[in-house]
């Protein structure tokens, strides 16, 4: 019975012993056939095939070993295949996806894997890589958010921490809050200014949906939203942001934020929001502020000296976002929304548009011209405010529903119609 090999095995067979060849014994087969050895017997001399010596005597030596050129469904692509990887941040499926879509190359995964494979390095380092730089006193202020969970009364509670780091100095500004939304990224750079006695030139901001309309990876423009570029003129700041998906730009507060977690939150528990509050703030002082700065080697608060000067005075100025002025409409359940929470309102005014100003921490509420409701400003989410003699009358509230008539006033304007007729610039 004889066995039979596959053609594949018995060439590959043939070239690992054509690999075994040295130097030396094709020079020696080339020597004997000048002497009149043929190719038979100088194969059989050496243990090889005779198309082996043949071979060789056409060569006149060593036969390097020749890779046989493979075409691919990458051919002509690498330049495009180099700018997607990068461009979707090594994600080889988006990139297969956009293989069939614009090339028309169905292929699998794996094969896009292993041909991008050659510049994940490449991607790691850029990602790694981090550019320092050193900017004068009072230039810039970076800001950044982040979270993390803390225990608070007994329970687990998600916080958002708002920390700004001045380039210079690195002296620390922290506010913690349980949102972050465009108006806490506003109370948190006026609480920087009032701290540091100043504003900067400039705030380099990370790319938070809050602040920016649109960002591009690729051609990295940026395009903050009105009420930042409004925000920035109040206090008169240029708003920079660092490179969509290169947060590394903005290093100095990306290690305060760490810094701020691992330090001042880890570990920690507190009785109440306010005994929190006022660890974040002690230790900002005690700690934060005096200790020797790894890169400047100085303490933040000596080098805040020369930085003091440097910033632009705040001239007296009001928060941008103290006074808000609203219409609402008073609910079924005798309450207006406001900011998920609901404050209540006398119950006659179900139906009717009231007036909501929101100044100095309180929700003050006018119908009429006339203040229905005053409460102090909720700051956490979905909670429901409420004054109990703004249901006496109802129906199951304390009693029965009052017999006696009560007189609603008729819906007017909410503001005197002097401050319409400044508004216009005339009279009516």
């Amino acid at each position: 019975m004889h066995d039979e090999f596959p053609s594949n095995l018995a060439l590959s067979k043939t070239v690992r012993v054509e690999e075994m060849r040295s130097g030396e014994e094709i020079s020696a087969m080339v020597r004997l056939h000048e002497v009149g050895w043929g190719a038979k017997r100088i194969a059989q001399e050496f243990g090889c095939a005779r198309n082996t010596v043949r071979r060789y005597l056409r060569e006149g030596g060593v036969v390097p070993y020749r890779q046989p050129v493979r075409r691919t469904a990458f051919d002509g692509l690498d330049d495009w295949l180099r700018e997607r990887f990068f461009r979707h941040d090594g994600n080889a499926d988006v990139i297969r996806q956009e293989l069939a879509s614009e090339h028309g190359i169905v292929i699998g995964l794996r094969s896009v894997e292993l041909r991008v494979k050659c510049w994940r390095r490449e991607l790691k380092a850029q990602k790694r890589a981090t550019v320092r730089f050193e900017t004068a006193p009072g230039h810039q202020m970076q800001i950044d958010f982040g979270d993390t969970k803390v225990w608070i009364g007994g329970e687990r509670v998600r916080v958002h921490v708002f920390v700004a780091t001045l380039g210079y100095s690195r002296r620390m500004h922290i506010r913690a809050s349980l949102r972050e939304r465009q108006t806490d990224w506003f109370e948190g750079m006026e609480g920087a200014f009032l701290r540091f006695g100043g504003v900067p030139a400039e705030v380099l901001i990370d790319n938070a949906k809050a602040l920016v309309e649109h960002h591009d990876a690729v051609t990295r423009e940026v395009r903050f939203n009105a009420r930042l570029h409004a925000f920035a003129r109040y206090w008169g700041f240029t708003p920079r942001a660092c490179a969509p998906y290169r947060a590394r730009t903005k290093g100095k507060d990306e290690r305060g934020v760490g810094y701020v977690k691992k330090n001042a939150i880890a570990g920690r528990r507190f009785e109440s929001w306010a005994a929190f509050e006022a660890h974040l703030d002690r230790w900002t002082r005690e700690v934060a502020d005096q200790r020797e700065h790894g890169t400047t080697g100085v303490a933040p608060a000596e080098r805040f000296a020369a930085e003091a000067r440097a910033l632009r005075p705040l001239a007296d100025r009001a928060p941008f976002g103290q006074l808000r002025d609203l219409v609402r409409k008073v609910q079924a359940d005798c309450a207006i929304d406001l900011d998920t929470n609901s404050y209540s309102v006398p119950w006659r005014l179900i139906g009717e548009s009231v007036q909501v100003v929101v100044l100095a921490g309180r929700v003050i509420i006018r119908h009429a011209g006339q203040v229905v409701a005053d409460h102090a400003l909720c700051r956490g989410r979905r909670q429901r405010i409420v004054d109990r003699a703004h249901f006496v009358g109802v129906a199951g509230f304390e009693g029965p529903v009052r017999a006696d008539p009560i007189e609603v006033a008729p819906t007017t304007l909410l503001r005197p119609l002097a401050e319409y007729e400044a508004v216009v610039g005339g009279g009516w």
